[in-house]
């Protein structure tokens, strides 16, 4: 299972036009229907926000944006527990007028044992999906590598 953050969701229907790239979509899509690929509620809500996306498919897929369970609650609990995450999530979610769907995404692919989907790199010292992941041991890629797990070629 894969859980996926704003960022890779936002870049494919930026960048891989659903009547350029049919098989790709055909791919997502049969992974969507099938329960492969979920996320959060908090990730709708950055999508419905900043990114342009197609309505008709958010409106159609809009199960697979969960609302976070009592266990992923306490995970997002435990990685604001982590000082150096706490304030840099903090600055960010201030910045971005309220919304930050990152701890949500760690803690819902902790909790499903599933891998997390973003576009961020980890970087030193810093409170990026990547790096949370890594101190949770959390699996997670970026969307070149999702697409090589998946076996897609086009």
């Amino acid at each position: 299972m894969y859980v996926f953050d704003t960022s890779p969701l936002s870049s494919l229907f930026k960048h891989f036009y659903r009547r350029r790239f049919p098989t790709l979509w055909e791919q997502f899509d049969g992974l969507v229907a099938d329960g492969s690929v979920t996320s959060t509620r908090e990730v709708a809500r950055e999508l419905d926000r900043y990114a342009q996306v197609d309505q008709r498919w958010m409106k159609v897929n809009r199960a697979i944006f969960t609302t976070p369970t009592a266990r992923e609650g306490e995970f997002v609990r435990e990685i604001y527990r982590i000082r150096h995450f706490r304030q840099n999530i903090e600055l960010r979610k201030i910045q971005k007028g309220g919304l930050n769907a990152d701890p949500f995404v760690v803690a819902k692919a902790a909790v499903c044992r599933a891998t997390v989907v973003t576009l961020e790199s980890e970087a030193p010292n810093a409170a990026k999906i990547p790096n949370i992941c890594r101190h949770f041991d959390v699996r997670c890629m970026n969307l070149e590598e999702f697409m090589e797990s998946e076996g897609w070629q086009f």
